[in-house]
């Protein structure tokens, strides 16, 4: 039976160290593979293709890796480095996943509804926690998990890890009683009134403005 997953095709790669930089310029990817009780095998990955799996793959999608034409096998992408200044990926990381195997994945978090504190009241919405850890076999992993802010009326509502609705056969790991969102109150600033000092001349200032007016009072007589 064929698979619906994204896929990747990849090549054997002899080519290390800080000679992968000619890869990069020729539109290359250096990449490894490993797995629980597998050796890992260095990669290569055509850049583009795989710039275009990252749009619609997350973290916690299975990808068929095929490597020279091979039978392809589910991986999961499990960390990219990229440049620091362009943000262009430089290296990946893909993990050879068992079917019969549970992982332990890390899942965002996103928020839906409306918030009447924030809406009313003028709040602003906190995200506390934009991930949490959840354990299930691969095909279970969730590539994100929702939960409704539509409760959070006042300042004081909070949603908490435990209010979060999570798919069968998917093992929640995060603490129950983290907080997820809250809404926090506006900031108001304080104008402190001016200081008696501010308000009185100095005396300097008193005395050269009575001088000024006496000035001008003689001239006039």
């Amino acid at each position: 039976m064929s698979s619906t997953r994204p896929t990747l095709s990849a090549t054997r790669r002899s080519v290390t160290g800080k000679k992968v930089a000619a890869l990069r310029r020729d539109g290359l990817l250096p990449a490894v593979v490993y797995g629980h009780g597998v050796a890992s095998e260095d990669l290569t990955l055509d850049a583009h293709e795989f710039d275009l799996l990252r749009r619609q793959a997350g973290a916690t999608t299975l990808v068929d890796l095929s490597i020279e034409g091979h039978r392809p096998s589910p991986v999961l992408v499990h960390a990219v480095q990229h440049h620091p200044v362009t943000r262009r990926p430089l290296h990946v990381d893909l993990y050879l996943v068992r079917m019969t195997e549970e992982l332990t994945v890390e899942v965002p978090l996103v928020a839906d509804g409306a918030s009447r504190a924030v809406a009313d009241l003028g709040g602003t919405l906190l995200h506390v926690a934009e991930h949490v850890r959840v354990r299930a076999l691969p095909d279970r992993l969730p590539s994100s998990l929702h939960y409704s802010i539509d409760g959070l009326d006042t300042f004081d509502d909070l949603v908490h890890v435990s209010d979060l609705t999570v798919p069968e056969g998917v093992a929640l790991l995060t603490d129950v009683g983290e907080i997820v969102a809250k809404v926090l109150p506006p900031r108001i600033e304080e104008v402190e009134a001016p200081t008696a000092a501010e308000e009185a001349p100095a005396e300097g200032e008193a005395a050269e403005g009575e001088a000024a007016a006496g000035e001008t009072g003689s001239t006039e007589a």
